[in-house]
């Protein structure tokens, strides 16, 4: 079992940047993928960005060279680093952790970009 709880949301201009925060309930080291998604307003919700244990990382293809995903293992923390924020980047942001053929979500944290 693995709980995670995302922070760091909140409100930006267009062009400025936030950085959100996944803290894990245990090890990280030990949980084989981390990710970032969201969900638009009456939309699915998509992948942003993933890092594995090995510290590969993939992103979508809307976020490549603006966002960065790392992670602290010693903090059991993963970090979404978002910049140049777009309106079109406005969602709720949700932490993803899969270990053990299991997979947990946090309740998300809404990021909200102001044109």
């Amino acid at each position: 079992q693995v709980q995670v709880v995302e922070s760091g949301g909140g409100l930006v201009q267009a062009g400025g940047s936030l950085r959100l925060s996944c803290a894990a309930s245990r090890s990280i080291f030990v949980i084989n993928i981390m990710g970032w998604y969201r969900q638009l307003q009456g939309k699915q919700r998509e992948l942003v960005a993933s890092i594995t244990s090995g510290y590969s990382t993939n992103y979508a293809d809307f976020v490549k060279g603006r966002f960065t995903i790392s992670r602290d293992d010693a903090k059991n923390t993963v970090y979404l680093q978002m910049n140049n924020l777009k309106p079109e980047d406005t969602a709720v942001y949700y932490c993803n952790a899969r270990s053990g053929g299991a997979t947990y979500w946090g309740k998300g944290t809404l990021v909200t970009v102001s044109s």
